[in-house]
């Protein structure tokens, strides 16, 4: 079934996406603060709006993708040109309670709404191969399943109103503390004489084996298409993932979750993340650990 969708964000992430539900046959009107994304956008076939509640007017599918819950927020009080009865569908990797909070505005104003933050990166965006994290009563996750298919290859209905966001910040803690460990890895390895190539052979195989390790490396060579071959070119920058361990460690407050490796991963990325790191591959964390003595 064709939808008409309105697509608020169109970056590294959310232009992608769009162009996937292009592909998918529904007609995708857009909107994003920067020309340049709007240009990229508009050649993979989306129809170019003059602003966000322009690109929202009479769909019946909003979704948004966006850089903080305040943008969230903010977007959710403007856009409410929707298709009465609307689904909203936001995308972004928010705060739980900015989450519940934009759901409660979306519905105050008669629409439906999802949260549905993405894991995956650029490349999953580009492939359609996201694994998408919702949140929503049944009702609404079964009207936006078939519409986040359309941009990945798993969609998971995690809970009500911000369980994808929970689930969310808890898989990146995870991939965060990974990371670090993984580098911690090849950092001992150089100075014990190990080469890259060895402990990458070993580990991938064995009790060490991650998702860091194995598609994102945070050396060149054993994993010829990881940032790392690239000067670390960001597929998921590090100052992202110092915003998502952040989340994860406000939550953790809140809740008086014990999360020691949690905590000190969010506090060794935002340092990285301050300087020029910010803009790196979040494997770049590797250089930052070599200097530490």
């Amino acid at each position: 079934m064709t939808l008409a969708i309105g697509f608020v964000g169109l970056g590294n992430m959310g232009g992608p996406m769009a162009a996937n539900l292009v592909k998918a046959g529904h007609r995708v009107t857009g909107y994003d603060l920067s020309a340049a994304a709007r240009e990229r956008a508009a050649a993979h076939g989306v129809t170019v709006a003059g602003s966000a509640a322009e690109a929202v007017t009479d769909a019946e599918v909003v979704l948004t993708m966006l850089p903080t819950g305040r943008h969230v927020l903010d977007a959710y009080e403007e856009l409410t040109l929707a298709a009465s009865g609307a689904l909203f569908v936001d995308c972004s990797t928010v705060a739980v309670g900015d989450a519940r909070v934009a759901a409660d505005l979306a519905r105050t104003v008669g629409h439906r709404a999802v949260d549905a933050p993405v894991s995956g990166g650029v490349p999953g965006a580009e492939a359609a191969s996201l694994t998408f994290m919702a949140g929503g009563d049944e009702a609404e996750f079964a009207e936006a399943e078939p519409v986040l298919a359309a941009m990945g290859r798993k969609v998971v209905h995690c809970g009500g109103s911000g369980a994808g966001q929970a689930a969310k910040i808890c898989n990146n803690m995870i991939l965060g503390v990974s990371m670090i460990a993984v580098s911690e890895a090849f950092v001992l390895g150089e100075r014990l004489g190990l080469s890259h190539q060895a402990l990458y052979e070993v580990a991938s195989t064995a009790s060490g084996q991650c998702w860091a390790l194995t598609t994102n490396c945070p050396v060149p060579g054993p994993v010829p298409t990881s940032p790392a071959n690239r000067d670390y070119a960001a597929g998921f920058a590090a100052a992202l993932m110092a915003k998502d361990l952040g989340l994860a460690a406000d939550a953790a407050t809140a809740t008086a979750a014990p999360t020691e490796l949690g905590r000190r991963a969010a506090e060794l990325f935002a340092d990285f993340a301050r300087g020029e790191g910010g803009g790196l591959d979040f494997s770049a964390i590797i250089t930052t650990l070599r200097e530490r003595v």
